[in-house]
């Protein structure tokens, strides 16, 4: 007979919840390791200035002294702006960590953050309003832009993720988008 397995504890539908927008460039992220190395990538491989997605690597390497005081880790965050996706009307590019709760204040000055649009008790109509408002009012992360790519739901007691896109969220994956 086999070891038993508990059933897993089933997290409450109805609590807190974190909307971000979903800016739309290039899943990318910066490693720092325990000895001060700092090495970036992308959603599926290790990047390097002389193999990079949209010059991310370089960008990583030029400031891996301030990247540092993200402190040891993966930094998971959208590297968009200028020629990447939607490109926001941008003349640069940017970096936007996505922890949002984490690096509201005292990350690196080279970092963004995803904008917050709403913290508190899940719902589906809350989910709806807050991605109507988007829609209404335009990018946060770039005011200005009026076609935002949508919005990420992180459900805090279940630590998950889902996206809801302002366009084609119905279709399926690959249709849609390609996040």
């Amino acid at each position: 007979m086999s070891d038993f397995v508990p059933f897993p504890k089933i997290p409450r539908l109805k609590r807190g919840c974190v909307i971000t927008e979903k800016i739309d460039g290039t899943n990318a992220q910066v490693v720092v390791g325990e000895d001060g190395s700092v090495r970036a990538g992308s959603r599926n491989r290790w990047i390097s200035p002389e193999d990079d997605n949209f010059g991310f690597a370089r960008w990583v390497a030029e400031r891996a002294d301030g990247l540092r005081e993200l402190g040891p880790g993966q930094h998971f965050g959208e590297w968009w702006g200028l020629g990447i996706q939607r490109g926001y009307g941008l003349h640069e590019r940017r970096f936007s960590l996505f922890n949002a709760g984490r690096w509201s204040t005292g990350r690196p000055e080279c970092c963004g953050v995803v904008p917050v649009l709403y913290a508190g008790d899940f719902s589906t109509d809350v989910v709806d309003a807050v991605l109507e408002n988007l829609k209404r009012e335009g990018s946060r992360a770039a005011p200005g832009f009026d076609k935002p790519e949508g919005i990420i739901v992180y459900m805090t007691a279940a630590r998950h993720t889902y996206k809801v896109l302002a366009e084609n969220d119905n279709e399926p994956k690959g249709k849609a988008d390609v996040a």
